[in-house]
């Protein structure tokens, strides 16, 4: 059977975007198990507790969730086990290198098959306070009310 081609997006990570501001994205490919991969294929994973650590020189993807393969035996995978990363050694070295300031944490923000290889997009993020998500919010409100009102008096015209 051929392998699928282009990109087909499985999880996505969107209190990511609203908790932090995103910074330096990179692609990193995993490295998973058998029934992680036929997991993933049916769409199941959850990226929301997930993060991105270095250790001894290698990125670690932790807390996000495959869950089991239904039909899957005894050789069944953990959900939250810690996957390993697979990246270049100046992208580690640059990710570990920005963590090292205070405040900066590495968070998944989609997971998704790029022509048949399982690949996740992540980035260096700033929390954000509370007040940086209120304004956010006021912000996409303000521009759904403008976008509206120009829609009705467009539709005014005609």
């Amino acid at each position: 059977m051929p392998r699928p081609s282009g990109r087909v997006l499985v999880a996505q990570n969107k209190k990511a975007r609203h908790d932090y501001h995103i910074g330096d994205r990179f692609e990193a490919g995993l490295v998973l198990t058998g029934t992680e991969v036929k997991s993933l294929r049916e769409g199941r994973a959850s990226l929301v507790e997930g993060f991105v650590t270095v250790d001894d020189g290698e990125a670690w993807l932790r807390n996000v969730n495959i869950p089991e393969y239904r039909f899957g035996t005894w050789t069944n995978h953990a959900p939250k086990r810690n996957r390993k990363l697979l990246l270049h050694r100046k992208q580690i070295d640059k990710l570990e290198r920005e963590t090292d300031n205070s405040g900066r944490t590495v968070v998944p923000l989609s997971l998704y098959f790029s022509d048949g290889y399982a690949k996740v997009e992540i980035a260096v993020a700033t929390g954000k306070k509370d007040w940086d998500k209120r304004q956010a919010i006021a912000e996409r409100d303000a521009n759904r009310e403008a976008q509206r009102a120009l829609a009705a008096r467009n539709r005014g015209r005609r």
